[in-house]
């Protein structure tokens, strides 16, 4: 599971007042680098809550090697008219983005949980994939 799907997944346990942001509790922790593609983390960064993407970083910064370095806490603004394609060999991209991209795209929790605020159901995560399926009884 990307940080990325983490930021818009909500616990519908029923009696859950919010159910946002689920809390994660990472086993396996893998990072699997990828191209910078500037413009889509510009185009996505305005969808995210900032304040989960901040707190989802910092609970598994030291279960990938190096560890993650802590994002600004204020959400990163793009320069101006940001084009939607640079050529990766000509454009020197923001350090900031940088880390954001490996956050976001990069780290993957293999093997964990995710928690619900208001009801502490636990949803477990197998091999990369949340399983939020509710029970009869929670719906």
């Amino acid at each position: 599971m990307r940080l990325l799907t983490h930021n818009f997944l909500i616990s519908n346990v029923k009696g859950t007042e919010k159910g946002y942001p689920l809390k994660i509790e990472a086993d396996d922790v893998v990072e699997e680098p990828s191209p910078v593609n500037p413009a889509f983390i510009w185009k996505i960064l305005p969808k995210l809550d900032w304040t989960v993407v901040r707190s989802a970083s910092l609970s598994i910064a030291d279960k990938v090697d190096p560890p993650l370095d802590a994002l600004p806490e204020e959400r990163p603004r793009p320069p101006g008219d940001y084009p939607d394609e640079l050529p990766n060999d000509e454009v020197e991209v923001d350090p900031v983005l940088k880390l954001v991209h490996r956050i976001l795209m990069d780290v993957h929790v293999i093997n964990g949980n995710l928690i619900c605020p208001d009801t502490s159901r636990v949803f477990s995560i197998k091999d990369g994939i949340p399983n939020m399926v509710l029970h009869d009884d929670e719906l």
